[in-house]
């Protein structure tokens, strides 16, 4: 399937080690592999950073307002509803501490869930005296249909918290209609998006969803330290921010005034921001979405659903290995999770090939991208063969 780019030309400008040969980086879900163009802009900004003299007005503030509108063009959303943070936690933590919910309000999840997406909810619940429970999957799949029927039925529940895809099996659920659920019966729904924004599309314009977090560092190809939390334009006014920051008020702006303290929030997404923020990490980060935003968000899309298909296809051939990830493409997003005889002594054949991945509960996980080619899913397919 054509993928609307040369995937060729993109190695060779953006991963020459890719294009020589070096390594096969199949291990996005971990950590994902900055493009040419990023390192470069990282390269410059922090040589100008070290001498200080060099800086300008526009190499602060106007940074980051870049990083909130490219972000915001990723999810279709507006710049005003996007806040920049250093972590996915952050965003979920504001979701556990500042949606209105309280004693006798319940919060679903799903057993499965990456614990960063876990322990927040534990904690808050606790501290804020609302219930949270994780709904016992089907196998290793989320059980969408009680969660659909809980929402519909049990008038205690007033949030959901899920992760868009799983981890370790890379299975995607169905936000259009949890988010439908959630908004018929005015309920929170908060999504943890680390794991599908980038070899997925999203766009938040159609898509109910209260609260999306999500980190840079691994599907967006960015520097550790990048990461944002939408929060849905009409709900910004109704939550109190659980955390507070020098810029985080209206009056941030006017550098003439520190003095003159005023605790009104912003308007906007800003008011969830707490301190200072790593300009450099964003400005990476920039970078990579603009060529992401280049090469096209569907294009993309249909690419890395082309190379998971050869290798779900390449594996399912072999009766011996057990497939974490489900065969339909409506349920999958970038991973496949796969349990092999010897998974310790597969990894390592692929470690001593080059081929970078990772082991998760139990199974060797692949995740290529919008780089990666039919070659390098072919010799990953022959190594496990």
């Amino acid at each position: 399937m054509p993928t609307g780019y040369d995937v060729q030309a993109l190695r060779a400008r953006e991963y020459p080690w890719a294009a020589r040969g070096d390594a096969i980086h199949l291990d996005h879900a971990s950590i994902g592999v900055i493009p040419q163009r990023s390192r470069d802009a990282l390269a410059e900004y922090n040589d100008k950073r070290a001498e200080m003299h060099a800086m300008r007005a526009e190499d602060f503030f106007p940074r980051l307002d870049r990083a909130r509108a490219l972000i915001a063009q990723l999810l279709g959303a507006s710049a005003e509803e996007i806040a920049l943070t250093t972590s996915t936690s952050w965003g979920i933590n504001l979701a556990a501490y500042a949606l209105p919910l309280g004693p006798g309000d319940l919060v679903l999840g799903s057993e499965g869930e990456f614990p960063a997406n876990v322990y927040p909810w534990m904690s808050a619940s606790k501290a804020r005296g609302f219930s949270y429970e994780l709904i016992p999957m089907i196998g290793r799949m989320v059980d969408q249909a009680t969660i659909l029927h809980r929402i519909a039925t049990d008038l205690r529940v007033k949030g959901v918290a899920l992760s868009w895809v799983s981890f370790w099996t890379g299975e995607r659920i169905d936000l259009d209609a949890i988010g439908s659920a959630c908004r018929a019966r005015g309920i929170w729904f908060a999504v943890d998006a680390i794991q599908g924004l980038g070899p997925c599309t999203l766009d938040l314009s159609r898509t109910p969803v209260d609260i999306v977090s999500g980190g840079a560092q691994k599907w967006l190809c960015s520097p550790w330290g990048a990461a944002f939390a939408y929060v849905r334009g009409d709900l910004i006014a109704q939550l109190e921010p659980p955390a507070a920051g020098w810029l985080s008020q209206a009056s941030a702006g006017d550098f003439s005034r520190f003095l003159d303290y005023d605790p009104a929030w912003r308007s906007d997404a800003q008011r969830f921001e707490v301190g200072s923020l790593p300009i450099q990490d964003f400005v990476g980060m920039n970078a990579t979405l603009e060529l992401l935003l280049e090469l096209g968000p569907a294009h993309i899309e249909r690419h890395v659903a082309s190379l998971v298909e050869r290798l779900i296809t390449g594996l399912a051939a072999r009766p011996d290995l057990e497939l974490y990830t489900p065969r339909d493409p409506t349920r999958r997003a970038a991973i496949v999770a796969v349990r092999t005889p010897d998974v310790a002594a597969d990894s390592q054949r692929l470690r001593a090939a080059n081929i970078v991945h990772a082991v998760r509960e139990g199974a060797i996980r692949l995740a290529p991208h919008f780089h990666n080619t039919a070659d390098d899913i072919d010799r990953a397919l022959a190594l496990l063969a």
